[in-house]
């Protein structure tokens, strides 16, 4: 077989998997934007993911975030998702948006608010069992404002007593990942603040327990790749949360920022063996789309994720390998500034062909007459929107 081959049978394996909430409203602090045949409710949102992976063959999976996406029977919602050729992938739980959690959640000094906070989270593990899902997404609010406010030191203890109480319910196959963000909506401290102390609550839980890097929390000037590298080489990175980011947690789309950094990253994780399937790393979006279509979005993301993957690729490891061990600075960076630089759109178009796709989803999506169906039949009702 020969390299292009090679390259070509490691991407047909990439999967990335979608948040639900890409799909519905979505805007700033100040407003949220509506656009026609946004989703109603999770069944639509399912079937506006199909589509993507209808045009990418890659987004098999969609993420789901409760109680955003609650309903009645999620065995039926399961099925739903099976008879569009998708599964559902992880649970995200959701302890930010109670009134309750102005002070956190399972951080909070009420011993009352956390066993609410703590049940949550037990509720999606329920969640888990009914869909197939096997991963717990936790991602908290939780720090406070001005110092003084709490003991910083007494939250790590009551998030340590909840991240077990989680760990211990899980179930054979089921694993729990744990994100950090460096600030907002806290500004004094936050509790989980990065990936060090996202690391060593994990550290402590035991096989079950990962890391989600979310490429967007980061302070400016921080190095993502060494974070990766560093998981990897410890088997405690989970799963990313792909976005871009400008100034904070702009959640925008995966590799429109700094395409270069989305590279320089899954450059690590292939070097560090995370593209395998058995590394167990999953690859899921982040994303609201303000002012953007949202199908039109997220088939453009995973796109720019499957671009940077062909690239990181395409590195001569060994090449790579004897510039580095000669201590030629330049001529590895060439090494990496070469494959950054080969255009991978032909052979991704020449991999959806083999796969019996269009080689440019895009067109494809836009030809399609989804769009236009969605607009015309989802009339009334309350569109889904971030919060709901």
């Amino acid at each position: 077989m020969g390299y292009r081959s090679t390259v070509k049978a490691r991407l047909a394996t990439l999967r990335i998997e979608l948040p639900s909430w890409a799909f519905g409203n979505s805007g700033t602090r100040f407003r949220v934007f509506p656009q026609p045949g946004v989703p109603r409710d999770p069944f639509e949102k399912l079937a506006d993911a199909a589509q993507v992976h209808r045009f990418t063959g890659a987004a098999p999976s969609v993420s789901l975030h409760i109680p955003w996406d609650r309903v009645d029977d999620f065995g039926k919602l399961s099925e739903h998702a099976s008879s569009l050729g998708l599964r559902i992938g992880m649970i995200n739980a959701n302890t930010f948006q109670d009134e309750d959690y102005k002070l956190g959640s399972i951080c909070h000094p009420d011993a009352v608010v956390r066993r609410k906070a703590l049940q949550h989270l037990l509720d999606c593990v329920d969640v888990m069992d009914a869909t197939g899902s096997t991963a717990l997404k936790l991602w908290f609010a939780d720090g406070t404002n001005y110092p003084g406010q709490d003991d910083i030191a007494a939250r790590q203890d009551r998030l340590a007593e909840a991240l077990a109480a989680v760990y211990e319910r899980l179930g054979d196959g089921q694993r729990m990942v744990l994100e950090y963000k460096l600030f907002e909506p806290a500004f004094y401290h936050t509790d989980v603040p990065d990936w060090g102390t996202a690391y060593a609550h994990t550290m402590k839980l035991g096989e079950k327990a990962k890391v989600v890097v979310d490429t967007g929390h980061h302070a400016p000037g921080t190095n993502i790749e060494f974070i990766v590298a560093f998981l990897l080489r410890e088997r405690k990175l989970g799963a990313f949360d792909l976005n871009s980011r400008f100034y904070a947690d702009d959640d925008l789309m995966a590799g429109a920022a700094d395409p270069f950094q989305l590279f320089r990253i899954v450059h690590e994780v292939v070097g560090g063996g995370g593209l395998e399937p058995e590394a167990g790393v999953a690859f899921m979006l982040d994303q609201c789309h303000n002012i953007e279509e949202k199908i039109p979005a997220v088939i453009r993301s995973v796109m720019n994720v499957q671009e940077a993957a062909a690239k990181a690729l395409l590195v001569d490891a060994e090449a790579l390998r004897a510039a580095q061990n000669e201590g030629d600075v330049l001529g590895a960076h060439a090494v990496l500034m070469d494959a950054y630089n080969t255009d991978v759109r032909p052979l991704l178009a020449e991999l959806r062909e083999e796969q019996g796709l269009d080689p440019d989803p895009m067109a494809a999506y836009r030809t399609s007459g989804w769009r236009e169906r969605i607009v015309a039949q989802r009339v009334g009702g309350v569109q889904a929107s971030w919060g709901a």
